[in-house]
Formats: C-alpha cells, structure tokens, sequence
C-alpha cells in the first residue's frame, strides 16, 4: 500500500547518474559471460587481431580474459575506451549507416566496466611498452605485454547481485562462451581462436581455408550431409551450406546465418529457410545449416538492438526470396544426382520393348506426360484440370518408341542400378554400383508427379467454392488493411475476404480443394503471411500445399504388381526428378545398402 502511495506522488525529473546508467545499459548489452565474449571478441576482430585467446575462470563467472595480437590501443586513447559512447568505428551519421565493422556502439566496455572489475592492458607498434588501466580506479601504469590488447573482466554482476543470482551453473555458461566463440571462428577462417578454461585448453581453431574450418567447427559429419549454396545476385550474394533432409535434427542448434561477417537470428531468413525445406522435410525436424549472405552495407540496419544480433534490411522480401532460391537450388539435386535426360531415355529402351510406371494419366507417344514436360497453346494446366484428369484409373502400363542403335548404359550412367525384385507389393529392390538400392515406390512415385505438377501449374488460379453464408470474423486493423490491398492475391489463393467494418472481416468464399479445414483459422494465417512475406511465395505455397494432395493420390499404390521394366522406369524417373530423395511429407524414397554393410550382415571377412 505503501509503494501504491509512493508512487502516486509527484517525483522530479532529473538526470541519472553515469554509473545508473551504465549499468542499465549493461542489463540491454551483457546478459551472462558469453555477452562479455562476444562483444571482446568483436573488439579484437576490428583491431586485425589474427589470434585471439579467450581465458575463462569458473564458467565465465569469475574471469574472463581477451588476448589479440591487433592494432592495440595508444595509451592517451585507453581512458576514452571506458567512457560510454566513445569509438574509434564511426564518426558521422553517414558512417552509421554503411557500418562494416562488428562493433560500433562504443558503450559495450563502459557496460561490462560498470557491473565487473576490469583492467585493460595494450601496446602499439610504436610504443615501448604496453600501459595498463584500472577501469575502478582510472589508475595507469606501464606493463608488459606484446602489440595488441589484453581485457581482463573479473567478477561479473559483482556490483549487481540480483543480476548474477540468474547466471546459471558453471558448465552451462561455459558451454554459451564456447558457442560465441564458435560463432566468430566459423565465419573468420583467417583468424585464430583458443579458449582456456581453468588454465586447460577446451578448444582451438588455427588458421586454416574457409572449407578446413567448416569441417572443424562443425564436424567432417555436417560437411558429408550437406549441400553447398551458392546465389549471386549482384547486390546480395548467398553462400554456405545447407544439411540434407535425412540429416535433420531434433533441436535447431546447428542453424548459422551471418550478413556480412556478422552472425544474427533473423525471423525473416529462417521463414525463408523453413521455406526451402518445406516439402522435404518431415514432421518438426530442424534442417542444419550454415549461410553468408553478403549485402550492400548501406542496405541492412545493424543498428537495431543493443546486442547486434537482430538486423533489418532495406528489401526484405528481396532477401528473402533470395535465400529460399539459394536452398531450393541446393536442395534441389537428390543424392543419386540429376541423370541426363539421354542417358535416362536410353535407360528406359535397353533390353526389351520398354514400358514405365503409370501415373493417373498416360503418356503420348514421346513418354512424356501430355501438358506436363511443355505448356500448351492454351496455357499452363490449372488445378482443377489437373484434378480432374488424376481422377481416372491408371493404365498398366505404356509403351515408348526405342531410338535405332541404343548402347547399353552402364550401372556408372544409372545411380540407382537395375532393378531386379519388388517385395510385399511397397518395395522395388534394384542393383548399382554400390550395393543394394531399395525403394518406396509409392514415395518416389508421388514425389516425380508432384514436381510434374508444379512445373505445369504456374501462377493458375485456385478454385473457389463459394460460402452460403459467409463467415466473420474479429479482425486487427493490419488484417484488414491487408484483405483490401491484397484483395487480387486472395482472389488467386480462393478466398474473398472483405471488410464488414472497420474490425470485422467476411470470408465469402475459400478454397475448394481445402474445404474440410476452418476458414477463419485459414484466412488469419494466409493474411498474417501476406502482411509479411512476398504475395506470390504465399500463393505458391497455398498451391503446392493442394497439388501435394492429389500428387499422393495420384501416385502409384501399394500391393500393385510391377513389371521390371515398369520398375525401371520408375528408377529413371527418379534420377531426372529433383528432390527425389523424399517424398512430398519428407519421408525417404530410398535407401543405399552397400557391399561392405552386407558384408557385415553375415561377419564376411572377419
């Protein structure tokens, strides 16, 4: 009651004091000891630093010591390194909007120097010896020490008992200051990192090519199950790698994304990301993956949170955009690799008067599915036509012209081999050059009709099924600010969405394919990611979220009997189909057995 009174009361306005203020500047900057990492870490990378040496004691918690061999600091300079707001990165607002170097803020030492005790020894190449500064006592006093600059943090939260109650148990802030670091070392090969803790060495990085530390970081592991990335945009380039499907983890703790050296979590990059993965991936797996994306400093806004790690982008949909192709194309090309399309058409004419696994519709005389492999005069295949035409029973199978003279391929040209059996009417097993290849011919199936679909589909629009009454809905003001705007892009999508008032909005129709689902759960997500994203990435996952569907049920089933050759020309379906490794809910199509694993199914050579 008390408190309730006093507050009430009429206080004055009046300026705080330098150390209030740093010390609720810290509580924004330094979060625990891996903050304090960070951000010397940062400091020593802008000095040129190409060895950096991280001392731990207790975690963090107790010690925490920075060595580079950089630049270093000029002796009348070192005060001024502890006053909030002084820096040597920028001078003028022109500077702070093309910022390139890690750190630029100038209040990240004043920060740490007001909730720990902090001493800062450094060295030029033009002085005689190093000095040394007490940051409590602003004492100076000469040292020794080689050029570069040594930052001694002890104590942290000392002067903020509250703030240190949260920290948590030893091993778990060292585990976060082993990741900061790590964070550095991955995108800075040309750097050397070693981190002590308790005076034993726990990890160290030399300097090595980007590759060589890609494998050191991460593990040889994530190098072999991982695909390179690589977009140039001219203005924005993309690069890293991207883990496979089959490699996804659990957790999201293997997902890197620097922009221009700079390591961040942007919701906007991991929507793109997430993108890429979206018909590949199964169930909640996290994909791994590692991405640099280089941009015009004076495009993307490092000055958004005290931490640095969040950024905003001048084009964010360009960004976006930019890194979902970059994944796709990664993506894109399946373990067996993207077979030419002459070896595939010899594979299907070698041995005996071919036939290939039927889909819901035939082939014309070439063996291509008719509106499928070229768009018509009349357009591309709309999703109702599609419909319609995977609602008929399968042929058994269709013949192909065999081209004069055709040499047979050797099981080098087919990644997944010949096929020789089908067991329990699910799985066709084939032969290559590795071993056994066994296949879930109703995922793979599904998988080639699907992407057949999408390239045949286009921008068609979606077909709406009116409602016989209309359903409403409460609605934010951006919700329906972003039914009027993007009023033709819904009409695309199925829906007609239009405002009743000024907070109500009316679904007048919905998709017809997605009619058992809940419209009004259906309209908010779609105007959510309208509001966010680029329209047409909506509209092509609204589109490929309805030819999944009918690709499933489309595909061959299970319990039918396939000839060899109907098997065959599943394989080579499968090696010029992208993303034939999993199905459209990301499940496996395959499975490779080599002769060594069989060889160790039955002990040979031991």
């Amino acid at each position: 009651m008390n408190a309730v009174l006093a507050a009430s009361e009429r206080r004055p306005i009046r300026d705080l004091p330098d150390e209030l203020v740093s010390q609720i500047a810290a509580g924004e900057v330094v979060e625990r000891p891996a903050s304090v990492v960070r951000e010397l870490v940062d400091n020593a990378l802008d000095a040129g630093a190409a060895e950096i040496t991280v001392k731990l004691v207790a975690g963090g918690i107790r010690a925490i010591v920075v060595e580079d061999d950089g630049h270093g600091i000029a002796s009348d300079e070192l005060p001024l390194a502890l006053r909030r707001h002084a820096t040597s990165k920028i001078v003028s607002l022109t500077d702070l909007e093309s910022v390139s170097t890690m750190g630029f803020r100038g209040e990240a030492l004043a920060a740490i120097a007001s909730v720990a005790e902090v001493t800062l020894a450094s060295r030029t190449a033009d002085a005689a010896h190093a000095q040394r500064l007490d940051a409590r006592s602003g004492e100076l006093l000469p040292a020794a020490r080689g050029v570069g600059t040594s930052i001694e943090v002890r104590e942290l939260f000392f002067s903020t008992p509250a703030r240190r109650k949260f920290l948590k148990t030893e091993s778990t802030e060292l585990a976060h200051c082993v990741e900061a670091v790590r964070r550095h070392a991955l995108t800075r090969p040309d750097v050397s990192f070693a981190v002590w803790h308790d005076g034993k060495l726990v990890q160290q990085w030399r300097r090595t090519t980007a590759d060589a530390r890609l494998r050191d970081v991460l593990g040889d592991e994530f190098v072999e199950q991982s695909r390179s990335v690589a977009l140039d945009l001219g203005v924005l380039r993309v690069a890293g790698r991207a883990g496979t499907p089959e490699s996804a983890r659990a957790r999201a703790d293997q997902q890197y994304v620097y922009v221009n050296g700079r390591f961040v979590r942007d919701k906007l990059i991991a929507h793109g990301v997430r993108a890429a993965y979206e018909d590949v991936l199964h169930g909640g797996r996290q994909p791994a993956y590692v991405l640099f994306i280089e941009i015009a400093p004076d495009r993307v806004d490092v000055n958004v949170h005290p931490t640095k790690i969040e950024v905003r982008f001048r084009d964010s949909r360009e960004v976006h955009q930019a890194v979902k192709r970059a994944v796709e194309g990664a993506l894109a090309i399946p373990r067996a690799g993207l077979a030419p399309s002459s070896v595939a058409d010899e594979a299907s004419t070698v041995g005996r008067p071919p036939t290939a696994l039927a889909p819901a519709l035939p082939r014309d005389g070439r063996g291509s599915f008719p509106g499928f492999d070229r768009p018509s005069a009349q357009g591309r295949l709309g999703l109702q036509q599609a419909a319609v035409l995977y609602a008929g029973e399968a042929p058994a199978a269709w013949k192909t012209e065999a081209p004069a003279a055709a040499s047979p391929p050797t099981d080098t040209d087919w990644p997944l081999g010949r096929a020789i059996a089908q067991i329990a009417g699910i799985y066709v097993l084939a032969e290559n050059a590795q071993g056994l290849v066994i296949v879930d011919m109703h995922a793979a199936h599904e998988r080639i009709v699907y992407e057949r679909l999408k390239a045949s589909l286009g921008t068609a629009q979606i077909e709406a099924q009116p409602l016989l009454i209309p359903a409403t809905f409460a609605a934010t003001a951006q919700e329906v600010a972003t039914a009027e705007v993007q009023a033709a892009t819904l009409h695309t999508l199925g829906l007609d969405i239009a405002p009743l008032s000024p907070t109500v909005l009316a679904i007048r129709s919905r998709p017809a394919a997605l009619a058992g689902g809940d419209v009004v759960e259906l309209a908010r997500s779609v105007l959510a990611e309208l509001a966010q994203y680029d329209a047409s990435s909506v509209i092509q996952r609204a589109q490929h979220e309805i030819l999944s569907t009918m690709a499933c049920h489309g595909a061959v089933r299970a319990n039918r009997q396939l000839t060899l050759d109907e098997m065959n020309a599943l394989l080579r379906d499968m090696e010029r189909t992208e993303r034939a490794d999993q199905c459209n809910h990301g499940r496996p199509t395959w499975r490779q057995i080599t002769v060594r694993e069989l060889d160790g199914l039955f002990w040979r050579g031991r």
